[in-house]
Parts: C-alpha cells; sequence; structure tokens
C-alpha cells in the first residue's frame, strides 16, 4: 500500500465520526508510556480524552466549508469546554487539514491545496488555539513562539518549528509521515495477524524509533527524546512484533517512559498515529468490525 493509493473516502461514516473514532482507537490501545484504558496520569484520564474526541467531531464535521484556522479554533474551544488540560491540540492541529479536504478528492492532492489556501487570519486563529490549550512545556521557540504576536505566514512559522516539533514537520513535507508512513504501517498486509490494537502499538513504537518525540523533547530535552527512540528501536529489532523477546522490551520502553511521573509521555508520537488512523479510515483501509 503506497501513498499513491489515497483517493476519495470509502467509509460510511462521516468525516466528524471517522476523527473521532480514530481518537478513541488511538487512546483505547495500549501504548507505551501513554495514557489508555488501563493507565491514567495524575492530571490526565481516559475520560478526558474520550470527552474530546467527541468534542471535536462538529468542528470535523463542517471542516471542508471552514477556514482551516476557524476548524481548529473551534475544536479547540469545543475541547477546553470538557476538559481542564490540553489532551488534543496536536491531534487538532493534525485532524483539521485532513477533515478540510473534501470527501470526493484524494488526500495527497487535497492537504497540498489546503497548505496552500492558508491566510494571515488562519495564523491568527491558530495562534489563538494555541494560546487557549495552553499546551504544557513551551518556551521560546517552541510551537511556533506562541507568547509572540502572530506571524503572516503559518507555513513559514511551521517551518521554523519543524526540527523540532513533528507536527509542525507535517505542514512542511505536506503530511508525508502521517500519510506514508503512520498509515501504511496500521494497515500492513504482514501484519494482518495482529489485532488493530496491537498495530496501533506496533506503527506507534515504530514512529517512536524514527523520530524522537518531541514532546518528551520539549519537557525533558533532547538527549532523553533520543533515549526514549533507542528504547523504542530495541524493542523493534528484538524479534517479531509481540513475540516474548519484543514483549519485554516494549515493558522496558513503557518502564522507562513511565518513569519521572509520566514526563517522558510520548505524546507527539500518539498525535501521529491518530491522524494515520484517520487516514486509514476515512481510505477504508480499516473497517469494521474495528478490533
Amino acid at each position: 500500500m503506497t501513498e499513491s493509493s489515497n483517493f476519495i473516502s470509502t467509509s460510511k461514516l462521516s468525516t466528524g465520526q471517522l476523527a473521532t473514532l480514530a481518537c478513541m482507537l488511538e487512546v483505547s490501545a495500549p501504548k507505551p508510556g501513554n495514557v489508555h484504558r488501563g493507565a491514567d496520569f495524575e492530571n490526565l484520564t481516559f475520560q478526558d480524552f474520550l470527552a474530546s474526541a467527541i468534542a471535536i467531531a462538529p468542528a470535523m464535521e463542517a471542516a471542508s466549508k471552514t477556514s482551516l484556522g476557524d476548524t481548529i479554533l473551534r475544536a479547540v474551544t469545543a475541547t477546553q469546554d470538557l476538559v481542564q488540560t490540553n489532551t488534543n491540540l496536536g491531534i487538532i492541529l493534525l485532524l483539521a487539514p485532513l477533515c478540510s479536504i473534501p470527501e470526493d478528492q484524494e488526500l495527497s492532492a487535497g492537504i497540498k491545496k489546503v497548505l496552500e489556501q492558508l491566510t494571515v487570519e488562519d495564523t491568527a486563529r491558530v495562534y489563538e488555539a494555541i494560546r487557549l490549550a495552553q499546551p504544557g512545556s513551551m518556551g521560546k521557540s517552541d510551537e511556533m513562539d506562541i507568547a509572540d504576536s502572530p506571524p503572516e505566514d503559518l507555513l513559514a512559522a511551521m517551518k521554523e518549528s519543524a526540527d523540532h516539533d513533528l507536527v509542525a514537520k507535517q505542514y512542511t513535507n505536506q503530511f508525508s509521515i502521517v500519510l506514508n508512513e503512520a498509515s501504511v504501517w496500521l494497515t500492513e498486509k504482514n501484519l494482518d495477524s495482529l489485532s488493530l490494537s496491537q498495530r496501533i502499538i506496533h506503527t506507534h513504537v515504530r514512529l517512536m524509533s524514527g523520530y524522537p518525540d518531541s514532546l518528551i523533547a520539549r519537557k525533558c530535552g533532547a538527549d532523553l527524546a533520543n533515549m526514549s527512540a533507542v528504547l523504542a528501536s530495541r524493542a523493534i529489532e528484538a524479534g517479531e512484533p509481540f513475540s516474548e523477546p519484543y514483549l519485554l522490551e516494549l515493558s522496558s520502553l513503557d518502564f522507562w517512559l513511565r518513569s519521572d511521573n509520566n514526563r517522558r509521555n510520548p505524546g507527539t508520537t500518539a498525535d501521529i498515529v491518530t491522524a494515520g488512523l484517520f487516514v486509514a479510515l476515512r481510505q477504508g483501509h480499516l473497517s469494521p468490525p474495528y478490533r
């Protein structure tokens, strides 16, 4: 399965439903280091993510008829009405452009068009949404320098952040990692024997091994982000997915990530996986029953 297969939607679910389903499938899978149905953080729970997934549906449903900045701001505002911490800013920044693509358009061409049509007003609304979400551990040079006044060009701002923020990087490479890696890995034929939950976990670990998690880097520094990639690589190299050696390394990775009061949670990786799930669902490469 290649990027060239990104044609029109084949799902019977609406765009908003697909966005919510992608969020729920991602957070339900017991990925290392993150909140899931068997693990909460002290100030962030599985239920917070479920509420957030539902909150963004109306904004994503209307995305193809709304400016990108308005979609992002509406989704963040709706989330903040239900939860008390940032659960999904990265997810919204990734899903909003994808949901903006009409169902009769190919994703790769559609995302290019969406990004080319960004305006000064879009940039201002995106910055307003980021400030509203109040993402933790964001200092100078993080997430487009939100302490500064919004620039006129959102893509230029994303380009400045791309080297240290994997979400921003998607805006500069036309969502290449989402379209050509995450969504493809989730649906690889040689992994058909795995459950969907296992494929989500494996895709998450593969992404971590190749791209040191941006959230870990922001909260804990580049050295620990690079260490997380090394530990993820050990799981990938240990053996077949979910073999005993693989599971042992996966357990070690999970333990390490949950150390230091969960500050090492690979949240950006989870955001990319969520966007990959949306793509796979929209294309019909994941279909019911979702297991």
